[in-house]
């Protein structure tokens, strides 16, 4: 038996240093030094384009099938009683993925193997560690990206085009503009004003290992969020979202074939509340990085409160939380402007994207034209499977966020202050459907213009024209999360006037363009308030979170002296 397990472990090492070979091979004219990242092109996926012929070969690959996707802690695979299923959010009864809850005990095993994994990763110089990233990089690149297309289109109900600067795209640049980051950030040197004196600072990874809570909204979150971390020298353990599971494991193999080593980021599904309690109570907890509900997250960080006295170092919280985001929109603005955008803004991938604009505060005079607008365009969208490349929008992602949703709309109908527009209806009978749904309100302050739904329901407040400013300063204060907003305008008093009024409002803010579509290296994201920590992912300034920064001075010319310059 031991001969056969050498046997394995053997031909497992052969073959990862193979593909390693392979994958490195693919950055040969990459120079760590003079590297300028830049954003990822889009193929367009029109007909009888080479990318949609291959795309579509990718979701036959995977559509009838129902992929194992097992706990991965180091080398070892983990299967355990608890077997949960990933579902087409689009056809329930489909089920695209099988996996596993990982037990306190074997997350505790996750835990271990990553700090026996840290010495060696956190001493791996930066440059080489910044190597196998940009090497996954490539692979998304080129040859994985219909991989990761294909698995985020049919686990989150995702059209080609919302896929496309998700999975492919954006993790693609943050991959890429992070290397680039890490190298910058870690070039500043303190001074050393003489010979006799060589000061020096070490860019350390935290003492411990991270923790990495995902999302389903976005495949390129699921990655970035625990790559950050190992990038600049820390071990990580991923928990992703169950309705992300087969891309986010997509993203998973290829970051082992670009050749991390095990252990460094362990592959953890778990259910979320026994995740956080087997983490938060460990004492080597360097931090968490965190996308998901606010709930969740003052949860996570009550936890932690909890066991502060049981800590090594004091755990690093990066949040993320959603919003309420708004379109205010003054009487001076470009009207088709203000309708296309909030459509596109209000219902691309049903409302589901943390910066989608869910509430919108527009001058009386001029929202009889923008809502017909946006009305033809409603006329046009087509609600489906994302597999058909005609579709807008599909299906939200699971029983759960149709049941929050639909109670909204219900509430809406039977509310007096608020009518429905648009859509309105919900259908979860194959797919968990949901229409694009206006709902004009007469109370800037009814609930549904405060509570964030991540879904496809967009509120509609038309205001006295000339009392912008009154309800500028009351949309600023209307909701306890401040992450996008945007407004539309062109008078230049009027302009100066909302910028100043919304200072606070949003941590990524928009003028004359909808709330949604940050990229990175171009509009570094996140929120205050009750929208999270807005650490800036995407920016540079990011990954300091998960830097220990070591000051060294060497004195090179004995002291010899004890007696002080004033006492002579």
């Amino acid at each position: 038996m031991n001969n056969i397990r050498l046997l394995q472990n053997f031909l497992r090492s052969s073959s990862r240093l193979q593909h390693v070979r392979w994958a490195s091979s693919l950055i040969q004219n990459y120079d760590f030094e003079s590297f300028v990242a830049a954003n990822e092109p889009m193929p367009s996926y029109g007909p009888d384009s080479p990318e949609r012929k291959q795309l579509y070969e990718a979701l036959n690959k995977y559509k009838d099938t129902t992929t194992d996707i097992p706990i991965v802690i180091g080398d070892e695979e983990f299967r355990t009683k608890d077997v949960r299923y990933q579902v087409m959010p689009f056809d329930h009864q489909k089920k695209t993925a099988k996996f596993y809850y990982a037990t306190p005990d074997i997350i505790q095993k996750a835990i271990d193997n990553s700090l026996k994994a840290r010495k060696q990763w956190e001493l791996t110089p930066l440059e080489k560690r910044a190597e196998i990233f940009m090497t996954a990089a490539e692979m998304i690149s080129k040859q994985k990206r219909m991989d990761v297309m294909a698995t985020t289109m049919l686990g989150q109900a995702k059209n080609i085009w919302q896929a496309e600067i998700d999975a492919a795209a954006e993790l693609v640049d943050f991959l890429r503009f992070n290397c680039q980051f890490s190298r910058d950030i870690t070039r500043y040197q303190p001074l050393s004003p003489s010979e006799s004196v060589n000061n020096s600072a070490i860019y350390r990874g935290c003492e411990g290992f991270w923790a990495a809570i995902t999302p389903f909204n976005f495949t390129a979150i699921g990655g970035h969020l625990c790559s950050a971390p190992a990038l600049m020298g820390n071990v990580s353990l991923w928990k992703p979202s169950d309705t992300a599971m087969l891309s986010n494991y997509t993203v998973f193999k290829i970051f082992r074939e670009a050749g991390l080593p095990p252990g460094v980021i362990n592959f953890v599904p778990a259910d979320g509340p026994v995740f956080g309690d087997v983490i938060t109570k460990s004492p080597h907890l360097a931090g968490v990085n965190f996308t998901g509900s606010v709930r969740t997250f003052k949860t996570i960080w009550k936890l932690v409160a909890q066991n502060l006295d049981n800590y090594v170092s004091y755990p690093r919280l990066i949040g993320e939380c959603g919003g309420k985001n708004f379109h205010f929109v003054h009487k001076s603005a470009d009207v088709k402007s203000v309708a296309v955008g909030t459509v596109r803004s209000a219902f691309e991938y049903g409302g589901q994207k943390c910066s989608a604009c869910s509430r919108m505060y527009i001058p009386q005079s001029i929202w009889p034209e923008v809502k017909q607008k946006m009305l033809d365009i409603l006329k046009e969208i087509q609600l489906g499977s994302p597999l058909d490349n005609k579709i807008f929008l599909s299906a939200v992602i699971d029983d759960k966020a149709f049941n929050r949703i639909k109670s909204y709309i219900e509430y809406a109908k039977n509310s007096p202050n608020l009518s429905i527009v648009a859509g309105g209806k919900c259908d979860d009978s194959q797919g968990y459907f949901v229409q694009p749904t206006v709902i004009e309100t007469s109370d800037p302050q009814d609930k549904i213009m405060q509570e964030e739904i991540f879904g496809p329901v967009l509120s509609v407040f038309p205001y006295p024209d000339d009392e912008y400013l009154k309800y500028a300063q009351m949309a600023s204060k209307t909701s306890p999360f401040a992450l996008t907003g945007a407004i539309f305008v062109k008078d230049s008093v009027a302009r100066e006037e909302l910028v100043d009024t919304f200072r606070e409002s949003a941590g990524n803010f928009y003028i004359n363009d909808k709330s949604t579509g940050s990229v990175v290296g171009q509009q570094p994201f996140g929120g205050d308030r009750l929208s999270g920590t807005n650490d800036k992912a995407g920016g540079p300034h990011y990954l300091m979170k998960f830097v220990s920064v070591k000051c060294v001075k060497e004195t090179k010319t004995p002291l010899k002296e004890w007696l002080l310059p004033s006492m002579k």
